[in-house]
């Protein structure tokens, strides 16, 4: 009798963190039907569940993060994609899905192509040294679009076309990823890096919910709208948080010397 097949992307719990670890070490980790539908379901599930405040994503085993899509399951045809979920795409980052939490990655080996959404996607991106990134779709014909514009937000303009017109023949170091601002924190080993992770995910877990949410929105918001858009719609995120009960909670625990009670409820009013 044959044992069941491991899910391809494992969900923890650890305290109010919830832990991602794409499971498909036998496969560099690469993004199959199956893993992607897991992630559309399981942003979701941290969307609505109060109870998780801060979110880790990582890689199983010891060598990639996420090597990108699964090329053994694309199945391409005249019209482009015709594997339905991947023609769907593009609801497995946490961007994707809007996560309104913190979004921690830990990069703990290779990225390339699609894995590359992860990095630029998420909020904060801890890797270790031995970490590279790769853009291999032009490689093998593909066009590197969505990912690519992710990491031009981050990193500049020409890491991202380094990468994406390079291809499989060039691997940008952490090193280099750090200096351009691709990552955002450098350890020597991935157990370093997950081990910082969980550290600033405590710390976050002790803020407020939706100071956070705001927060997040109106520092993303900057990469999208102009000037002065963006600091009129920060402005307004920034006024919304007086009416919620948080505003009220964090000076009173502070003058009160004890730890504050948050509102989880983005809709709460005071």
């Amino acid at each position: 009798m044959s044992s069941p097949p491991e899910s391809p992307l494992t969900f923890e719990m650890e305290g109010q963190v919830a832990i991602l670890t794409l499971n498909r070490p036998g496969r560099g980790n690469s993004i199959s039907p199956d893993m992607m539908l897991a992630l559309e379901e399981a942003w979701g599930r941290v969307n609505r569940d109060d109870a998780i405040r801060v979110v880790i994503m990582t890689g199983a085993g010891e060598r990639h993060f996420c090597t990108g899509a699964d090329v053994s399951a694309l199945h391409v045809g005249m019209g482009g994609l015709n594997n339905v979920t991947y023609a769907a795409a593009n609801r497995f980052s946490s961007r994707m899905c809007e996560v309104t939490k913190p979004v921690i990655c830990v990069v703990n080996g290779l990225t390339n192509g699609g894995g590359l959404h992860f990095v630029a996607d998420s909020d904060i991106v801890i890797a270790c040294e031995g970490a590279d990134f790769m853009d291999s779709h032009v490689s093998v014909g593909l066009v590197s679009a969505l990912e690519s514009v992710g990491i031009a937000r981050k990193a500049g303009i020409g890491a991202a076309l380094l990468m994406g017109l390079a291809g499989r023949d060039y691997r940008m170091p952490a090193s280099r990823a750090h200096a351009l601002g691709m990552v955002d924190l450098l350890e020597p080993t991935a157990a370093e890096a997950m081990a910082l992770a969980r550290k600033l995910a405590a710390s976050m877990c002790a803020n407020s919910p939706q100071a956070m949410a705001l927060t997040k929105r109106a520092i993303w918001g900057s990469t999208e709208l102009p000037d002065p858009a963006a600091h009129v719609y920060g402005w307004e995120l920034l006024k919304s948080q007086w009416a919620h009960p948080d505003f009220e909670e964090g000076p009173k625990a502070f003058e009160e010397r004890r730890a504050p009670v948050w509102n989880p409820d983005p809709n709460a009013r005071r």
